[in-house]
C-alpha cells in the first residue's frame, strides 16, 4: 500500500491540578477555542471541546502522524501556559498529570459528542471521579486508586 490512512476517533479527558474549580464559565469557550487550535496545530482535527469548572472533555480525530501521548502534552502544556494570560485569577493554574484517552468507533461518535456537549447538566447529577471511574471500567483499563488523583 502506498499510501498511509487512518480516522482515529479520541475522546480525552484531563482535570485541574488537585481536581480544583478553576475554569470560569466566562472562560471556558475561550480555553475550549484555543484547545481547538492546538489540535488543529497538531494535523488533528477537534470535533468537539466541553467540560466544567474542574475538568474538560475533548473529542478529535487524531492525525497519523503524532502519538496521543505528544498531542495531550501539547494541549495541556499550550493551554495552561495561555489561561494565565487572561486573568490573574489563573495565575497558579495547573493541569493534573495524566490523561485519560479512549478510542471511539465511528458508530457512537454522535452519542460522545452529545454526551460531551451536555458536561454542565451532565454533572449536576456524577461528580468527576465517579464518572472517569466508570469510563476506566467501560474500557477495561487496570488502573490503582491511590494515583488516579493528585495528593
Amino acid at each position: 500500500m502506498a499510501q498511509s490512512l487512518s480516522k482515529i476517533y479520541i475522546h480525552a479527558v484531563f482535570h485541574t491540578k488537585y481536581n480544583a474549580k478553576l475554569i470560569l464559565p466566562e472562560d471556558d469557550a475561550k480555553l475550549y477555542a484555543y484547545m481547538g487550535s492546538i489540535i488543529k496545530d497538531n494535523d488533528s482535527k477537534p470535533i468537539i471541546i466541553n467540560g466544567i469548572e474542574n475538568h474538560v472533555h475533548l473529542l478529535f480525530i487524531m492525525s497519523k502522524n503524532i502519538a496521543l501521548a505528544k498531542i495531550m502534552e501539547e494541549i495541556k502544556k499550550h493551554s495552561s501556559r495561555w489561561i494565565k494570560t487572561i486573568s490573574p485569577h489563573y495565575a497558579n493554574f495547573k493541569w493534573q498529570g495524566g490523561y485519560g484517552g479512549f478510542s471511539v468507533s465511528s458508530s457512537v461518535v454522535e452519542k460522545t459528542k452529545v454526551y460531551i456537549e451536555n458536561q454542565k447538566s451532565h454533572h449536576e447529577k456524577v461528580g468527576f471521579r465517579g464518572e472517569y471511574v466508570a469510563f476506566l471500567k467501560e474500557y477495561g483499563i487496570d488502573y490503582n486508586e491511590e494515583y488516579l488523583w493528585d495528593k
